[in-house]
């Protein structure tokens, strides 16, 4: 049984690595076209994740690559005006990838189509950035699975950023986020991210995401059984298989969200130091958008960790958090903390 902890001082940033996206958020009654009218989102997993640090007042940075163009002057003017350092952004390349999205839909779905080939950040290349300089004044490194799933080039830039990042001590964080149509360059998602949460100290996700990510196997019956005590058991037992294969892993949290109609169910489940917690249920008749909530919940996460709350309500703030994302437009949090602990009272 792994009964290492995360807790420790943190005085550095918290440093988010991955792509800069814009969405285009589509009707799905096709309004958009008749009106000729869109809206737009400025987003990416790991930007979303810095986002919500910085509003909860944990020192933020973010590490993209953007092309050197006065709209990428813009983006930048606006990551400062949100708090979020972005003066280790490499500006390269020629465009910012983009994705379209039918409101309201899931990132899983069909309603998803992406625009990321040649983009800025999908070319970057090994042994072009300077990890000194990138992780000087850094505690903390997180980026998601989405990142390897772009380029066998991006993946390899992760292993170079996580080996360097490993070696300076910094505490590293992992979003299994699964997306399917991503990992089109002729690897499947098993052969790239063992390697990569090698060097993890977290670990989130849900129990299908490692078994597809990870190869530990969850059983097939257990939607037909469909209880939350089974699958908090499944939780439990994939987190334990975690941390004892990759020995540098101290936490993993699980979410779970099952949509029912227009509504949801929600509940999350956190292993560390050789204890289990779980939340309860949190459950809505109707939800206003699904982007951004498993962002919210890892930032949630982080911020418990980095201020070295105790397990029990680093979980329950980060379940609130991401339960409140789903009432949310846009594709981060901007609600602070405070708002969000009111939930308890509610």
């Amino acid at each position: 049984m792994n009964k290492q902890t995360i807790n420790k001082p943190y005085n550095g940033t918290v440093l988010c690595f991955g792509e800069l996206l814009f969405r285009v958020s589509l009707d799905a009654g096709g309004d958009w076209l008749r009106q000729s009218n869109v809206p737009f989102f400025i987003g990416g997993a790991e930007l979303n994740v810095a986002t919500a640090l910085a509003l909860w007042n944990i020192p933020s940075q973010y590490f993209t690559a953007l092309p050197g163009n006065h709209m990428s002057e813009q983006i930048t003017a606006h990551l400062q005006s949100k708090n979020i350092d972005p003066k280790k952004i490499n500006y390269s390349g020629s465009r910012v990838g983009t994705y379209y999205l039918v409101k309201g839909a899931d990132l899983k779905n069909d309603s998803l189509i992406y625009d990321r080939a040649g983009s800025a950040f999908a070319e970057l290349k090994t042994g072009s950035t300077d990890w000194d300089k990138v992780f000087e004044g850094v505690s903390w490194l997180h980026f998601s699975a989405i990142c390897p799933a772009l380029t066998q080039n991006v993946a390899d830039v992760c292993h170079e950023a996580l080996e360097a990042a490993s070696a300076r001590g910094i505490t590293i964080s992992i979003d299994l986020n699964y997306r399917s149509k991503l990992w089109q360059y002729g690897k499947q998602p098993i052969e790239v991210i063992p390697g990569l949460v090698n060097y993890c100290d977290l670990v989130m996700g849900n129990i299908w995401a490692a078994e597809t990510m990870l190869g530990i196997p969850v059983d097939g019956d257990i939607h037909a059984i469909g209880e939350k005590a089974n699958y908090l058991q499944a939780a439990l037992k994939t987190s334990e298989a975690i941390t004892e294969k990759y020995p540098k892993c101290k936490a993993v949290a699980n979410t779970f969200r099952f949509d029912a109609g227009g509504g949801i169910n929600y509940y999350t489940a956190l292993y560390t130091g050789g204890n289990y917690y779980h939340t309860e249920d949190h459950s809505a008749a109707h939800i206003i958008n699904k982007v951004g909530s498993g962002d919210c919940f890892m930032a949630g996460l982080i911020y418990g960790f980095y201020n070295n709350h105790s397990p029990n309500d680093i979980l329950n703030f980060a379940t609130l958090a991401a339960f409140d994302k789903l009432f949310l437009d846009g594709d981060a949090t901007t609600h602070k903390v405070d708002e969000i602990k009111k939930l308890v009272i509610l």
